[in-house]
């Protein structure tokens, strides 16, 4: 299995792996995922997160 490229992204891996974590294991959509890193004051959009899951998965 190929690893993947974290190098134009502009977070950190951590952020995006928790991101799609979220999405992945709980049942939430990609603004509610959107929303809970608004709260530990992380700025993406519902899209962002979307095109990270496709990425990642």
């Amino acid at each position: 299995m190929t690893p993947i490229s974290f190098k134009r992204h502009r977070f950190p891996p951590e952020i995006i792996q928790n991101a799609v974590w979220l999405y992945a294991r709980f049942t939430l959509s990609f603004r509610d995922v959107e929303d809970v890193l608004a709260e530990r004051g992380i700025d993406v959009s519902n899209e962002t997160v979307r095109r990270w899951f496709v990425t990642v998965r």
